[in-house]
């Protein structure tokens, strides 16, 4: 009997113990709302603080699309947050997805949205144009987009030059003879950007037989790829990619915006920060992905990319820990192809993010069998409407950006 009773016990010890572990384990990872509770801060500096390796993180076992992270992370982060922080950890932090560095009314996010103006770009995408959107973020008349005479355009493409190097090839062309934008009146550097941003997609697209000259910009890129079919899937998608808050390109064109540069210059700019691999640049590695999977299996790819520390570009994005809004978008108005839905639910299962922008645009263009660079051509002409609406806003403040820097090199001697 008394065998029996210290078997019970030494059970109901395990079981308890079993218990405690359990809870405790659980009370080392919290939620997001949680874990923003006790750091007082917005959903971007937690997250930039996991980017960063400060804060650990794992997919919530409940619901893999949301995150769960560690406690003492956070307790320790909150805990340096509530003392006192100098000037220059702050303003270094901002570097790195932080809080915004400049103030702007251009856009924004807010409960998972993009907002042009306060409007849902989702939202616009459904309906707008460009040109449309071009007039609410530059606060105008929707502009023209006008393309030159096709015997003019095909001045613009060199022999062996690629349709990126014409673009650039044209905008150095006129920010070296454009006047500077400082101290010139709003409505002048308006139609100035809509004849530029005319000029880049000369340089980014083949010249059509026959072309209305004042045609909607999506309207030209289905027919200079010959896909007529394609054209709303085109006006969607440059609409969800016209601006995107303070990111690289906008950022680095605004700086030139600050030193009174013309609006070519400040294009260029953005343009040349744009077709970095980890911006712009990021649709081709999802497209080289999936080459790698017809070759030797999705799985297979996608675990070959994670084991050599090359994350694919297709998934997760730090302004959207839910999901990126725009390739939602993007994607409810096309058919995936079957290697894509393999990759998204693949990728989705190992990395646990959910598929992206870059995805949605790499899929664009294996659905309507676009030229290989058509998503950097689409995010670059898009853009210029962004990065223009943001040099008018720099320009109308008069400020020079100009940074410090924390000095690390050798002390004095």
């Amino acid at each position: 009997m008394s065998l029996i009773l210290a078997t019970l016990t030494l059970t109901s010890i395990l079981i308890n113990f079993i218990n405690m572990m359990m809870k405790t384990t659980t009370a080392l990872w919290l939620p997001a709302g949680e874990a923003l509770e006790l750091m007082q801060v917005r959903p971007q500096t937690l997250y930039a603080s996991v980017s960063r390796g400060r804060i650990r993180a794992k997919p919530d076992s409940a619901d893999p699309r949301r995150s769960l992270y560690h406690r003492d992370d956070v307790q320790r982060i909150a805990a340096r947050t509530r003392g006192r922080r100098s000037s220059e950890t702050v303003a270094s932090e901002t570097i790195q997805w932080g809080e915004p560095v400049l103030a702007s009314g251009v856009s924004t996010f807010a409960h998972g949205q993009l907002l042009y103006r306060g409007q849902d770009a989702c939202a616009l995408a459904a309906h707008a144009t460009l040109e449309e959107v071009a007039g609410l973020l530059w606060e105008s008349a929707p502009p023209r987009f006008a393309a030159a005479a096709p015997a003019a355009q095909q001045q613009t493409h060199k022999k062996n030059t690629t349709p990126l190097q014409a673009g650039l090839l044209a905008l150095a062309a006129r920010a070296a003879t454009d006047l500077p934008s400082r101290g010139r009146s709003r409505a002048v550097l308006q139609a100035e950007a809509a004849d530029i941003i005319g000029t880049l997609a000369d340089a980014l697209l083949p010249a059509p037989a026959r072309i209305k000259k004042e045609v909607p910009l999506h309207m030209r890129l289905a027919s200079a790829w010959r896909r007529p079919h394609a054209a709303d899937d085109l006006r969607r998608a440059l609409v969800l990619l016209a601006d995107h808050e303070l990111n690289a390109s906008t950022f680095a064109a605004r700086v030139t915006a600050s030193t009174g540069a013309s609006l070519a210059a400040c294009l260029l700019t953005g343009l040349s920060t744009l077709t970095g691999p980890l911006h712009g640049g990021a649709a081709a590695t999802v497209q080289a992905l999936m080459r790698n999977a017809a070759d030797i299996g999705t799985e297979a790819a996608v675990r070959e990319w994670l084991a050599h520390d090359h994350r694919p570009e297709a998934f997760g994005h730090p302004l959207y820990p839910n999901g990126d809004a725009r390739c939602s978008a993007l994607l409810a108005g096309i058919d995936l192809p079957p290697a894509f839905a393999e990759l998204r639910a693949v990728g989705e299962k190992l990395l646990g993010e959910a598929v992206n922008i870059d995805f949605a645009l790499a899929a664009l263009a294996a659905v309507h069998k676009l030229p290989p660079g058509a998503p950097l051509t689409l995010f670059a002409l898009a853009r210029t409407v962004g990065w223009t609406a943001h040099v008018l806003e720099q320009q109308a403040t008069g400020q020079l950006i100009r940074p410090r820097a924390r000095y690390t090199g050798p002390a004095a001697s």
